[in-house]
């Protein structure tokens, strides 16, 4: 998740980084299905056929971490599994960095895949064993892949992160602890290219797309990909970690709904934090 400052919609700084690609211009009013969390995200079209531009402040991520989600996305795409499609910009390039008036930014292109959210569906027993069987199909395409140009950060870099930016919160001495403890668990477990490769990290039915008419699944979003053991479960702790520094800075004249919005991931960060120190499961 970006910082809260970042959570506003600025369709002009959209409209310059689109500029890099070929687009309809008569396509734009789609700018109001905007969404914003970890990137933002604005659908438009180019030729006819929908397309999403996605973009981050530069200082909210990791370039080779960008670079390496395009690599992999490419690299599952040439094993015929179901993802996005990044589109070259009009220089040829798949990662775009621009310096705009709001700062430096990374923008990337995709195709929309096809199908409906498995969030949409009624998730029947079909559509749940291919749900199962795609994340399968993930892992075992995981396990053979070498990075080629970059790599994806790991969980030992991710509990690393995090305790460089509890470093800005030395009253969250329940999270470091957490945290620390973390490392030194997942020291001693064993890795193994069966149990142990890059993972999505978000497998979650809004990630994830069903088509009817060709019964496929596809998968979006690998924003959070990271080298874990395929059976990683620590999400809630990395998101706690992600809505402490979201939430952390103020400004003046907020309006009500983001107000609101931090006192809900404020609430939720408490809850998170009470489970602390308990057992590793």
């Amino acid at each position: 998740m970006l910082k809260l400052e970042y959570l506003h919609n600025n369709e002009e700084l959209a409209s310059m980084l689109l500029g890099n690609w070929e687009f309809d211009p008569e396509s734009l009013h789609l700018f109001q299905y905007y969404r914003i969390s970890s990137n933002a995200v604005y659908p438009f079209e180019n030729a006819g056929e929908n397309q999403l531009l996605r973009f981050a402040p530069a200082a909210e991520k990791r370039k080779d971490n960008v670079r390496a989600e395009l690599e992999f996305i490419a690299y599952l795409r040439e094993c015929g599994y179901g993802v996005l499609e990044a589109v070259a910009s009009n220089t040829g390039e798949k990662l775009v960095e621009a310096d705009t008036p709001w700062g430096a930014y990374y923008a990337s292109v995709f195709k929309r895949v096809g199908g409906v959210q498995l969030g949409s569906t009624e998730l029947s027993d079909h559509i749940l064993y291919k749900y199962g069987e795609a994340l399968g199909q993930l892992h075992q395409l995981s396990s053979e892949y070498t990075p080629v140009e970059a790599a994806r950060w790991s969980h030992k870099d991710v509990l690393e992160w995090m305790l460089s930016v509890l470093a800005e919160f030395p009253w969250e001495e329940a999270a470091v602890a957490e945290a620390r403890l973390l490392i030194e668990y997942f020291s001693g477990q064993p890795v193994t290219t069966k149990n142990y490769g890059l993972t999505h990290y978000d497998f979650e039915l809004d990630n994830v797309f069903y088509d009817e008419g060709t019964d496929t699944i596809s998968a979006i979003d690998f924003d959070d990909a990271m080298y874990h053991w395929y059976a990683a479960d620590i999400e809630q702790a990395l998101d706690s970690l992600r809505i402490l520094r979201s939430a952390a800075e103020q400004s003046e004249h907020e309006p009500e709904w983001l107000i609101t919005l931090r006192s809900r991931l404020a609430g939720a960060c408490a809850a998170k934090a009470s489970r602390f120190s308990g057992p590793i499961r």
